[in-house]
């Protein structure tokens, strides 16, 4: 028990980040399908974009609240600077995952579920080195 304590320790960033990570795409990822099963056609170009932008918008909002207590465990005082920063990142992100998302399901006609699974492994990667390296960065 003394050993996964240290190593908790030791990784502490990391591990949380992998925790909130999977929380976060799970809250995207719910989004996402409840908007393609309920009001929206991932058939329809358009409509496939707007269940991504809406997957990305509660996304991030998680994202944000969670890394800064829990991951990163900001104490910047100016919030809606550091906010900004992390939208700006995320924004980076989410064209990336749009880019991802047309050309699997658009271009090349793969399965909507399964190129977002692939999608947001790329994600979860970038937006921790972008977390990490601009937003909160100590």
């Amino acid at each position: 028990m003394e050993k996964i304590k240290e190593l908790y320790t030791k990784y502490k960033e990391i591990i949380n980040y992998l925790i909130f990570g999977v929380l976060t795409t799970v809250v995207s990822l719910l989004v996402y399908y409840i908007s393609v099963y309920t009001f929206l056609n991932p058939e329809n170009a358009v409509q496939l974009q707007i269940a991504n932008i809406l997957s990305w918008i509660a996304g991030v909002a998680f994202a944000y609240f969670t890394n800064r207590k829990f991951v990163f465990e900001s104490k910047e005082k100016n919030k809606l600077k550091e906010a900004g920063k992390f939208v700006s990142a995320r924004l980076v992100t989410l064209i990336m995952d749009m880019i991802i998302m047309y050309l699997g399901v658009t271009i090349l006609l793969l399965n909507d579920k399964i190129i977002k699974l692939i999608s947001q492994i790329v994600i979860i990667v970038s937006n921790y080195v972008f977390s990490k390296l601009f937003v909160f960065k100590k």
